[in-house]
């Protein structure tokens, strides 16, 4: 039985500890960067809640012309072309010429 007042500690699934080097620098240990999807140039952001607990998630930059495809419609549409090729549709062209002018055609019908 805990003490009233008391704060509780949650369940970990894993637990590390890093040494602060000089100039405020650590490493995370392996474990955490998988589970943080982060590598090297990646960034981690810090955030203190009013509670006093402090979460760290990796924070991965998207270029900027690479965006579209994490809104909603960006991954709407990747998960219909991922159903179809499982469904075994979708077309395989010999060339990027061939692509284009296939893409072509199909704007041409609307």
């Amino acid at each position: 039985m805990s003490k009233p007042g008391a704060k509780r500690e949650s369940a970990s699934l894993f637990r590390a500890r890093a040494r602060v080097r000089p100039r405020a620098q650590l490493t995370l240990p392996e474990e955490i960067r998988r589970a943080m999807h982060v590598s090297e140039g990646d960034e981690i952001e810090f955030a203190i809640h009013t509670d006093g607990t402090i979460t760290v998630r990796g924070y991965v930059f998207v270029p900027s012309d690479q965006a579209w495809f994490f809104t909603p419609e960006g991954l709407a549409g990747k998960r219909q072309a991922d159903d179809e090729i499982a469904a075994g549709g979708g077309t395989v062209h010999e060339s990027a010429e061939a692509m284009f002018v296939h893409l072509g055609t199909l704007g041409a019908a609307d």
